[in-house]
């Protein structure tokens, strides 16, 4: 009997930023590189081919994903990326930018046709900008919605989502213990909702980082709310395994 193929899981954490003269210009993201690595070994036991990279410049991140199209896949793509950013970003370790359309661009059908048909799944535990959410409910009734940026991300290929751990415009939290983003996935993946469709599962870390997580310290009382993009056509059960 032949043996089925592993999907496969691309996982990139930035922990350490560098000019282009050597000199830090980005802080280190201590407490980045342990989760990511807790991740792929959940990963793992789904019976997902690990790829784990660390501290990659801007060039090598898109080089990496343009080997994906070389690569033979099972029934799902997963991505994890972890690095400082802004809204529509992602950097290298060398302070460079990534930008995030330019990583889908490398997926697409027409430049990646080997994923055409696969689902491809994102996150990205990333800053999208520099506001504070402090966690207030706000009721309106009228006036114009303030633009969220969302419309750089809806060229994401067909069969994709994408999750980010916080809303455009926002910060997202990282401490020497870890994200809150990518702690509630962790946390998600060991237990039973790892079962559930993607869809419901994206709800459930929503959830946990809303109501569960809540920055110390300098940032006492600041929260952060996860949300995802997607335009898959039916559900799917990527973590089931």
């Amino acid at each position: 009997m032949a043996q089925l193929r592993q999907s496969r899981a691309l996982i990139i954490v930035n922990t350490d930023f560098c000019g282009s003269a050597g000199d830090p210009v980005l802080g280190t993201r201590r407490g980045a590189r342990r989760e990511v690595e807790q991740l792929s070994n959940v990963l793992s036991r789904l019976n997902y081919q690990v790829e784990l990279m660390h501290n990659k410049t801007a060039k090598e991140i898109e080089e990496l994903y343009q080997q994906e199209c070389r690569r033979e896949h099972g029934d799902y793509f997963v991505s994890i990326i972890s690095s400082h950013g802004e809204q529509g970003v992602i950097f290298g370790c060398n302070s460079e930018p990534v930008q995030l359309t330019r990583i889908f661009q490398i997926l697409s059908s027409k430049k990646c046709p080997v994923l055409t048909k696969i689902p491809k799944i994102f996150f990205i535990q990333a800053c999208q900008g520099g506001e504070f959410d402090q966690g207030v409910v706000v009721e309106c009734d009228s006036g114009e919605p303030e633009p969220d940026g969302f419309s750089d991300y809806l060229s994401i290929p067909p069969q994709t989502v994408v999750m980010f751990a916080c809303s455009p415009g926002y910060v997202a939290f990282l401490n020497i213990f870890g994200s809150m983003f990518l702690q509630a996935l962790l946390k998600v993946l060991e237990g039973e909702e790892r079962h559930l469709a993607l869809n419901r599962l994206m709800t459930r870390i929503n959830w946990e980082v809303a109501f569960r997580c809540q920055a110390r310290g300098t940032y006492q009382g600041c929260k952060e709310m996860p949300c995802f993009v997607t335009n898959l056509l039916q559900e799917v059960f990527p973590f089931s395994a």
